[in-house]
């Protein structure tokens, strides 16, 4: 069997480094919020033509006035644009500009076959976020894990009243959550950091993730510990170190095979499932995979530790 609790300190230590460098990330760089935050639009085109560059776009749309232009290129032939936010009719003024523009661009205007119908470029998606909707997602957003997070404590220390001894109910609860800020920490700042590389926004389907992640990560640790206290009453007596340490051993198989294959159809959808909701899968393999670390080697080795630290204040 193999002892997670006796190597503590080697899990402790990797998760201190993962925290505390996610933490400096967000410090530094913090995270670069989408529309669906800060307000603005979003307009994603598909050419049936040779894509224009960024350059050649933010020409076109300069006389618009549109305030700070992103352009961010998307697979082979899409484009995705954000700018300030806009009505209806400066958005119809866009296509009409973009469409004029790039056709008198264009070397040979006879590789598009106008009598069947073909366009330079097809709209995927618009939206438009007035900021004021944003910051109240963003607050929402803050209030809905908070919820979350207080209802996982009440609930587990429920769940767990009848294993009083030699660890209080509701520290389970606490460790529990502990453990969620763990994986919600390092989640966020793979974020940061893609953000800052790959141009990454974080927009509602990433609070989804969280939320998701949220789900995801305390049912793997309750199952953990839901172990731990059918031991507890199993072997009475036994020392808790190795009650946990054969709870761990019991469940490790199963969490790692169900977090495994999750995360494989995971990558499939990432692969071909389109940029709209690339964002939301890739926290979520992120997430599954930090929360199933923390399920084993996190959680249930704090929940030892509290419990030396206990006996030594005693």
């Amino acid at each position: 069997m193999f002892s997670i609790i006796k190597s503590r300190k080697i899990w402790f230590t990797l998760s201190a480094t993962l925290v505390i460098a996610s933490s400096i990330c967000f410090s530094v760089w913090g995270l670069d919020f989408g529309i669906d935050f800060t307000g603005g639009s979003l307009l994603e085109l598909q050419f049936n033509t040779q894509r224009p560059s960024s350059a050649e776009l933010n020409t076109i749309l300069e006389p618009l006035n549109l305030g700070s232009i992103t352009v961010q290129p998307v697979g082979d032939q899409n484009v995705i644009l954000r700018f300030t936010n806009v009505d209806e009719k400066t958005h119809q003024t866009i296509s009409q500009i973009l469409e004029d523009k790039l056709t008198q661009q264009l070397a040979d205007p006879s590789q598009i076959n106008n009598q069947s119908g073909v366009k330079i470029f097809e709209e995927v998606k618009f939206s438009s976020i007035g900021p004021t909707i944003g910051s109240e997602l963003k607050q929402k957003t803050i209030w809905a894990i908070i919820i979350v997070l207080i209802a996982i404590i009440i609930y587990v220390a429920w769940a767990f009243r009848k294993v009083s001894k030699p660890v209080a109910s509701w520290k389970y609860g606490l460790i529990a959550v502990l453990a969620l800020f763990h994986d919600l920490i390092i989640t966020i700042g793979f974020f940061v950091v893609f953000g800052q590389i790959y141009g990454l926004e974080v927009n509602a389907p990433f609070v989804a993730a969280l939320l998701t992640i949220l789900g995801y990560s305390v049912n793997d640790t309750i199952v953990v510990f839901d172990r731990t206290r059918e031991n507890l009453t199993k072997h009475l007596g036994k020392d808790f170190d190795d009650v946990v340490d054969e709870s761990i051993n019991q469940t490790m198989r199963r969490s790692i095979n169900t977090s495994l294959t999750t995360i494989i159809v995971l990558f499939a959808v990432l692969l071909f499932g389109g940029s709209t909701i690339r964002d939301f899968v890739l926290a979520l393999i992120i997430g599954i995979a930090v929360g199933t670390y923390s399920s084993i080697f996190l959680a249930s080795p704090l929940l030892v530790t509290w419990q030396k630290f206990g006996n030594k204040r005693n």
